[in-house]
């Protein structure tokens, strides 16, 4: 997983895994265009050798709730802890979804809020479970608001816990109003040069972030455990027994 010399193959990515969750308001089998977009992403990713897996969040009961499992606070069911189980086996997080009123979709907020409500949950080192993995998104539309909805996801990620690497969103918008959308025929989204340069940038920068992660064995660990702060071991107290 070293970077490449002048001439020489490109990197591997052997072993990174990436889940992509598609936030789409349609139920399988109807046709996302952000799973379109998803596509492109999974096909680089899987050349470099990474491993992918995209869930269709609609398709699953996700409670609302920031619990890490609502049936324990009233949810007939809940289908959250086992995408959650996939989430920790994964390197790379990937939130993806459609524009709504200049907005995210209501699904990719539940899937934020619930991410949110693990996010007290610790790695075997004491941080934040969600430490040590890389996370971006992708946005589609026909309408402005990509990057608002880039920022509002991003900001999330890293509050959580994610590392955010440089140009880390990707997407595409049709002509603003009513329009084709981006596997729609003629809309010209699969071949727009900025669209899929962005898209490739956005892949390979998670997959460098993840590689990086890894071999450092995780995030540094001073001075971000929650376990050693509860614990009284405070790296900005300049009383020697706090630290």
């Amino acid at each position: 997983m070293s970077e490449p010399v002048t001439g020489a193959e490109p990197p591997r990515f052997d072993g990174i895994s990436a889940l992509y969750v598609n936030c789409t308001l349609k139920p399988s089998p109807e046709m996302s265009h952000t799973q379109g977009l998803i596509d492109h992403s999974v096909e680089l990713m899987r050349s470099a050798g990474a491993r992918t897996e995209v869930i269709r969040a609609v398709d699953h009961d996700i409670a609302p709730g920031v619990q890490p499992d609502m049936t324990e606070h009233g949810a007939a069911s809940d289908a959250w802890p086992g995408i959650y189980r996939k989430v920790l086996d994964s390197d790379i997080l990937v939130l993806a979804g459609p524009i709504w009123l200049g907005d995210n979709s209501s699904v990719m907020k539940r899937v934020i809020e619930r991410l949110y409500g693990c996010s007290h949950l610790l790695n075997d080192v004491g941080q934040y479970a969600y430490y040590g993995r890389a996370g971006g998104c992708l946005i589609t539309g026909n309408e402005d608001g990509i990057k608002h909805c880039a920022m509002n996801v991003l900001y999330s990620l890293q509050h959580l816990g994610y590392a955010i690497p440089p140009q880390a969103d990707a997407g595409w918008i049709g002509e603003a109003g009513p329009g084709p959308s981006y596997l729609d025929p003629g809309s010209g989204g699969p071949e727009n040069d900025f669209t899929n340069r962005n898209t490739a940038f956005m892949t390979y920068n998670l997959l460098h972030m993840a590689a990086l992660l890894r071999r450092a064995g995780g995030f540094p660990a001073y001075g971000n455990r929650r376990s050693a702060w509860d614990a009284g071991c405070r790296p900005d107290s300049a009383n020697p027994e706090h630290r």
